[in-house]
C-alpha cells in the first residue's frame, strides 16, 4: 500500500527558530538525516518519492475562473501560519509502518541537535475509483 506523509510546519507547534537562522552546522545535520532517510527507504524499496517544499512565500493557489482560465493568488501570505514543508510517498506492508516512517521523519534534527518533532499526517493513497464505477 502507499501512503504519503506530510511534513506540516506551524507556528503554533514548533519551539524552535525559522530554518533561515540555523547554523550551517545545523542545516547539515538536518539535510544528512533526510538524505539518511532517503536512502534507506529506498534501500528497503519503500522510497517512492521525497521532496522538501519552498515556504509559502513562493506558493500559488489557483482557482479555475468562470471560462475556467486560471486566477492566481500569489505569496506571501502574511497570514500563513502553516504549511506543508515536504513529503515522502512510501509504499510500505501496512498503515502500522507508514506511521512508523512518518514517526522517524519527525524526528529530524533542529537547533542544537534536538529534535523538531515536526507534525506528520499519514494518508493512504487510493488506489483508484471502487469497482462498481
Amino acid at each position: 500500500m502507499k501512503y504519503m506523509l506530510l511534513m506540516q510546519f506551524s507556528e503554533k507547534t514548533v519551539d524552535f527558530p525559522p530554518i533561515t537562522e540555523w547554523t550551517q552546522d545545523e542545516l547539515r545535520a538536518h539535510i544528512a538525516f533526510m538524505r539518511d532517510t532517503n536512502q534507506k527507504l529506498s534501500e528497503a524499496g519503500e522510497l517512492v518519492s521525497a521532496e522538501g517544499l519552498a515556504g509559502p512565500g513562493q506558493a500559488r493557489i489557483v482557482r479555475a475562473g468562470g471560462d475556467g482560465s486560471a486566477v492566481i493568488t500569489e505569496g506571501p501570505f502574511p497570514e500563513t501560519k502553516e504549511f506543508l514543508a515536504g513529503y515522502w510517498i512510501v509504499d510500505c506492508d501496512s498503515t502500522e509502518r507508514a506511521v512508523e516512517l512518518a514517526a522517524h521523519v519527525s524526528t529530524a534534527p533542529g537547533p542544537g541537535g534536538k529534535p523538531l518533532n515536526m507534525p506528520v499526517e499519514v494518508h493512504q493513497v487510493m488506489a483508484g475509483p471502487p469497482e462498481e464505477m
